[in-house]
């Protein structure tokens, strides 16, 4: 088998595509879920990658699960952090709970994952670490200063994170989607779709999970090992950064 794979949230959506391209591109993946796990069944049956539970915004949790995968296949040198929820609302009624839980999976859950993934990487002198922001942690949205915050937070850990480890043959990129036809955006009314955002993307049309895959495969890849510390912009677009 080839280098191992962690992608976390990777049975569902834009973490689906990312685990199969990468399946496909020959890497031993394992993907990472959190609650539903039916769909986390569905994938498997039908992949044949491997899953795995736990919660990325628990440091123990996580140590557990990336310790068993090591164990079981070995150093993990390609990580995906794709893990990511919404708890939407205007600050002036977003609860403390709201801003926690978002920021402890989007943003606490990357430093756990890459934390507990670097000394491997460091000392196996190769490494891939691509983290999943959005066009919103670029350009805001309403009602997600949580969300926006957090998908921020992650091009700026990716940076700094970028400096401390080039010299040891670790890249760390990230990728910034824009609406994605995923069954969360597809779950957006129709006509708010056609009237409203479709006509912000330049390109027309909604971008599909396999796009953002095949920008993950690449990086993922010895073809990448001169770019490190950039975003790359997925959006049709909408936002040029």
């Amino acid at each position: 088998m080839g280098r191992v794979a962690l992608v976390t949230g990777g049975t569902r959506g834009i973490g689906r595509a990312i685990s199969i391209s990468l399946k496909k591109a020959g890497y031993n993946v394992t993907a990472s879920y959190a609650g539903n796990e039916e769909a986390a069944r569905d994938f498997t049956q039908e992949t044949g990658i491997d899953i795995c539970k736990f919660d990325v915004g628990d440091f123990q949790a996580c140590e557990d699960a990336i310790n068993q995968i090591t164990a079981d296949k070995g150093t993990i040198e390609i990580l995906v952090n794709n893990a990511g929820i919404t708890r939407d609302r205007p600050l002036h009624k977003m609860t403390p709970e709201q801003w926690n839980d978002v920021l402890n999976t989007n943003l606490t859950g990357t430093f756990n994952t890459c934390r507990l993934t670097i000394d491997g990487m460091r000392e196996s002198g190769f490494g891939r670490i691509i983290n999943i922001s959005s066009i919103n942690g670029q350009k805001g949205q309403f009602g997600q200063t949580n969300y926006s915050a957090t998908k921020a937070g992650k091009i700026g850990f990716t940076k700094a994170l970028a400096l401390e480890t080039a010299a040891k043959g670790i890249t760390v990129n990230a990728v910034t989607p824009g609406y994605i036809s995923t069954e969360m955006v597809l779950a957006v009314p129709e006509k708010i779709l056609k009237e409203v955002i479709i006509p912000q993307i330049p390109v027309g049309r909604l971008g599909e999970a396999e796009e953002i895959a095949h920008c993950v495969v690449f990086l993922a890849s010895n073809d990448s090992g001169f770019i490190t510390g950039s975003t790359l912009t997925v959006n049709g677009g909408q936002y040029m950064a």
